[in-house]
């Protein structure tokens, strides 16, 4: 990611594909993780995992989100950023594969290396999009709605693509296999354009000394806050409506809808904050819907419940891709903003990934899921607080991130 090399000139045929292979890649990203939830009613009574463990199956990925992270920069400089997608999107299919097999321990591997790939993408295409394109907002909305798109179709058609071919469980986990395949296949002639090693990162010193800026605490804490509600969602909404009384087939509908309400969120969002210097009026929308949503789910789980999972998925949709659109902005460079998505995503995952844990910790504990919401709408007090300062008109400075490496 050379931040001094010019953008490519491109015709339109082949800035279509380009955008094309972005939106497939993106969503290859979401099935690996989303469509667990929707089978974790047959998941558990084949294999007698306790909620904490299958909440761990789900949490896994977002743990790897933040262990590997920091590494994309590195695999970008060293092979190039196009090269370091498609080995991503490859290692993902093999993960996705993995899952097929019967141990009950290749199930978690297959998730640990579905996580690192997704990692790897996640950091290293928002640069990108910074990198190739003059106005990155309308792309990164198109990017994340993506995302959301193809966390609905995992969610909403898992169960019933596994019901109507008469297969099980395993081999309808595994049928997502396929976007990551033609991920792959689309990207494959993007990765030729430029095939350079791309200098997303002098040294790991530089890109944590980030984090002496506030403004870089600010934007990593926002986005791990905001990945805390989006996973602890996604692994458990199906089981909490069950509990409520509502069919376990339409539990994952209803998982659908938030993701698809999410993804005109996600559409949204990153085009409105590209044309606002201060995007704090966006924070405070993005909050609000948290706040109904939960508040709904909470008192009333069984009762306008599609209300509840749309209004929630405007957020988390809206507030995923402000997150991301946020790494973009309040960096001066697409160096920069590798090594800002590096960090923020580290730690920002690192958090994200005890949600599901801790929800169904709390799930075993009191029998029920009182005590798990009113936590997710406790944290919302945090969440606002590191959006509030994240969303203000400023810009990183890469200077200070860059004495520190050579200093240190």
């Amino acid at each position: 990611m050379n931040q001094s090399a010019p953008r490519a000139v491109r015709s339109r045929g082949a800035a279509l594909l380009l955008v094309t292979a972005i939106i497939v890649v993106a969503l290859s990203q979401r099935p690996a993780i989303v469509a667990v939830a929707p089978l974790l009613g047959q998941l558990r009574a084949d294999t007698g995992l306790s909620s904490a463990l299958a909440g761990l199956l789900t949490a896994l990925p977002v743990l790897c989100f933040g262990a590997f992270a920091p590494l994309a920069p590195r695999l970008a400089r060293r092979i190039g950023l196009e090269t370091a997608v498609a080995a991503s999107l490859a290692l993902l299919a093999v993960g996705i594969a993995l899952r097929l097999l019967s141990p009950v321990a290749l199930l978690y591997a297959g998730s640990l290396v579905a996580g690192a790939a997704i990692a790897i993408a996640n950091v290293l295409m928002p640069a990108y999009v910074k990198r190739e394109f003059t106005r990155p907002g309308a792309v990164m909305g198109a990017y994340t709605a993506s995302l959301n798109i193809g966390a609905a179709a995992a969610a909403g058609l898992t169960v019933p693509l596994g019901v109507a071919l008469g297969v099980e469980w395993r081999v309808a986990l595994a049928s997502w296999l396929v976007l990551a395949v033609a991920g792959l296949a689309l990207w494959l002639p993007v990765a030729g354009v430029r095939g350079t090693p791309a200098r997303t990162a002098e040294t790991g010193a530089g890109a944590w000394s980030l984090l002496r800026q506030p403004l870089a605490r600010q934007v990593t804490a926002y986005l791990g806050l905001q990945s805390v509600q989006f996973y602890s969602f996604a692994a458990w909404l199906p089981t909490l409506l069950a509990d409520a009384g509502v069919p376990v087939r339409e539990g994952g509908l209803l998982l659908a809808a938030s993701n698809v309400t999410g993804a005109v969120g996600a559409l949204l969002v990153p085009a409105a904050a590209g044309r606002m210097a201060d995007q704090r009026p966006l924070v405070a929308g993005v909050l609000t819907a948290y706040a109904v949503g939960l508040g709904g789910l909470l008192l009333a789980p069984a009762s306008g419940t599609l209300v509840w999972v749309a209004v929630f998925g405007v957020a988390q949709g809206g507030g995923f891709a402000l997150a991301l659109t946020l790494i973009v902005l309040r960096s001066p460079t697409p160096l920069v903003a590798a090594r800002l998505g590096g960090v923020a995503q580290c730690l920002g995952y690192l958090v994200a990934s005890t949600g599901p844990v801790v929800l169904g910790a709390l799930h075993d504990l009191t029998s029920g899921w009182t005590w798990p919401l009113l936590l997710l709408i406790a944290l919302l007090a945090p969440m606002l607080r590191a959006g509030w300062g994240a969303a203000r008109d400023a810009v990183l400075d890469p200077g200070e991130a860059r004495t520190a490496s050579q200093t240190g």
